[in-house]
């Protein structure tokens, strides 16, 4: 039977996750605050399959109910951020009935496209990770979903992390010529979240503003002031879940790229890091051949996992709902 989330389900639906892909865990806590928790979540979205009174597995649909970017509710537009089947319970056609329920649910609220899985506020993986789930690549293709692009986790051991000699150097000039390289004051969280939000991501402003209220210690960020006192940019890490280990987000703005003080930015918040006890510096999302992706290789990071982001148009949608 495919129903929808009905309270009680969760314990037993981060248990079947787990069982369905070990690799990539999760517990209850962690589903309930990035699913059930989540601003967007809409029981009607979660289809979960029961067998013999055991929940076998689950797919989850949403669109946004409150925009992430002033009131734009991209109306348009679904995400499948997971989908699963327990493995005792596959090859009989639970997962095409489950992806199924998902997508006639968002052609319902009228949306003609769908991505796997790249929904933000909250994401457990940015796509698919098709080296690990071919017979998840296998049903998604077979339900007309496309590679859309590529994204790729990084990490870097931080054991014996030196900042390097010429970097060291680059520092000590920019200090000297009168650049501020150090933590925000509470007031400057102000500008800092609205250079997030405008000139990059209204995603990462929004997590900026969200860690620090729940208690994210400012000497987790770097700012970067020229001696005119203008921002340039901003580093930090342990954003996302208080995970220390966790790099970013990260910017500098277009004024400065090209002088290096990205890469400046980067290693200051990897001593930092080192310091406040990280054994690995680690992130989830960015694009190979951008030139983010290309200083961090530079600068010791190595590709961990490459994930697919997937898009499906949604034939014929039917009115709004």
């Amino acid at each position: 039977m495919i129903r929808t989330f009905h309270v009680g389900d969760g314990p037993a639906l981060a248990a079947a996750w787990t069982a369905s892909a070990p690799a990539d865990p999760i517990t209850y806590h962690r589903f309930r605050d990035l699913f059930l928790l989540d601003r967007n979540f809409d029981p009607a979205g979660l289809h979960v399959a029961v067998l013999d009174d055991q929940i076998v597995g689950a797919a989850y649909a949403v669109r946004r109910l409150i925009a992430a970017d002033a009131d734009n509710l991209e109306p348009e537009t679904g995400w499948i951020p997971f989908f699963f089947v327990h493995p005792d319970h596959r090859g009989r056609g639970i997962g095409r009935d489950l992806m199924t329920a998902a997508l006639t649910w968002l052609r319902s609220h009228g949306r003609s496209e769908v991505f796997f899985s790249s929904y933000t506020p909250n994401y457990f993986l940015p796509g698919l990770d098709a080296a690990r789930y071919p017979d998840a690549l296998h049903l998604l293709t077979a339900l007309g979903f496309e590679r859309h692009y590529d994204a790729v986790a990084m990490d870097r051991s931080l054991v014996g992390y030196l900042i390097p000699a010429e970097i060291r150097k680059q520092i000590n000039t920019l200090s000297a010529d009168g650049y501020h390289l150090g933590t925000p004051t509470d007031d400057e969280l102000t500008a800092l979240i609205a250079i997030a939000g405008l000139e990059f991501n209204p995603d990462w402003a929004r997590a900026i503003r969200e860690a620090v209220v729940a208690g994210l210690p400012l000497d987790r960020i770097i700012i970067a002031r020229d001696p005119a006192g203008r921002r340039l940019g901003w580093a930090m890490h342990a954003t996302y879940e208080g995970a220390l280990d966790r790099f970013g987000p990260f910017g500098v703005l277009p004024a400065a790229r090209g002088t290096g003080l990205g890469e400046v930015l980067l290693h200051l918040t990897l001593e930092r890091m080192v310091a406040a006890g990280a054994h690995s510096a680690w992130f989830l999302w960015t694009g190979k051949e951008t030139a983010a992706g290309r200083l961090y290789l530079k600068t010791g990071f190595d590709i961990t996992r490459t994930f697919t982001i997937l898009r499906a148009r949604l034939l014929s949608p039917l009115p709004l709902s």
